[in-house]
């Protein structure tokens, strides 16, 4: 699989793991408080700030009943329908420049999600290096041949689809134009359990699509995403907040910056850590060599002298005789008078 760039960082598989900071709705309609989560982002090691680029109308019509309703008891967001929902979690297109700018001058990379046609011109035309598609617009067909047709990368979830869906997704894709794609292991519940997270999909899909794969996270804390490193995952989405207590729409399965900060740290220390296939001594090991166990000498012995497990033992440091000759010099004489504390050699018996 080709490597490919998304702005000045690298995609793939041996190259340390792209991490995406999710701001969603949790900019809570203000845009001073968005351009504080692309600082804190920038701050926490982040190498992108992620929008959502749409507006209500775009995504639904104001209607209530049946499936407008969100009546789920466990959901985050019970009593809305679903166009409420995207007023208050939109990111206003106005914003979207601004946003863009900062992010530029703080040196983090900044794109989104657009979820219809129109959001893609308006990505477009502020020079997004990628677009992102969301599980729930995988299988808008039309939206994905218009984001492939731009030839930017293309960063596609997998939520709530089946394994045809997602090739069929991806073909499509293909086919207008995408050459440069990674398929994110998503599970669309909000939060996520680990239970429901199936991180061993990720070298199946990896080798199932020919692609750069990662994970879009939704489980509380970090072990999911360190886990998914290992496993293969080069990208790594997670929603991002300044503070839980301070609300917003998707602030309840958010990463603080502290947190995220140590996201990004451990998913680098998991890759870093993965090396290669490699037994035998390393050059790193080499000092430690000498704390190994070997045989010594542990009470003074006259020249003709027996060796016993008494005079004898096998302990550290490393710099006498193998252990594994410990059983064939016990009941040989020494050729020598031997001090405590010298480590044994093959020449001190016959």
């Amino acid at each position: 699989m080709k490597e490919f760039k998304i702005d000045t960082q690298v995609i793939g598989y041996s190259h340390r793991p792209f991490i995406i900071a999710e701001m969603s709705g949790n900019h809570n309609r203000s845009l001073e408080r968005a351009m504080s989560i692309v600082k804190a982002a920038k701050d926490a090691g982040a190498d992108a700030i992620k929008l959502q680029t749409y507006t209500p109308d775009s995504m639904t019509i104001d209607h209530k009943g049946g499936l407008f309703d969100i009546t789920d008891e466990k959901s985050l967001w019970k009593g809305r329908n679903l166009y409420e929902l995207y007023q208050e979690a939109m990111t206003p297109y106005e914003w979207h420049k601004p946003l863009f700018d900062y992010a530029k001058e703080l040196g983090i990379i900044c794109f989104s999600t657009p979820f219809d046609e129109e959001a893609v011109d308006l990505l477009e035309e502020l020079g997004a290096p990628c677009h992102k598609i969301a599980s729930f617009e995988n299988n808008h067909h039309p939206l994905l041949k218009k984001i492939a047709r731009t030839g930017k990368p293309v960063i596609m979830s997998t939520g709530v689809s089946s394994l045809a869906d997602i090739d069929e997704s991806v073909i499509t894709l293909r086919n207008s134009g995408c050459n440069d794609l990674v398929l994110l292991k998503c599970t669309s519940t909000y939060p996520a359990s680990p239970e429901n997270t199936n991180l061993l999909t990720i070298p199946h899909m990896r080798e199932m699509f020919k692609c750069e794969v990662g994970l879009s996270d939704h489980t509380m804390g970090i072990g999911a995403a360190v886990g998914a490193v290992v496993l293969g995952a080069r990208v790594v989405e997670k929603h991002f907040c300044l503070s839980r207590a301070e609300g917003g729409v998707d602030s309840a399965f958010s990463l603080e910056p502290h947190e995220f900060k140590a996201l990004v740290q451990e998913t680098e220390r998991a890759f870093l850590a993965l090396g290669e296939v490699k037994y035998g001594v390393q050059e790193a090991e080499k000092k430690s060599m000498n704390f190994k166990r070997s045989i010594y000498v542990v009470e003074d012995i006259p020249e003709g002298g027996t060796f016993t497990e008494k005079n004898l033992r096998v302990i550290r440091p490393g710099d006498g005789l193998h252990p594994r000759f410990f059983d064939t010099v016990i009941g040989k004489r020494a050729t020598q008078a031997l001090k405590r504390g010298m480590p044994f050699r093959m020449d001190m018996f016959h």
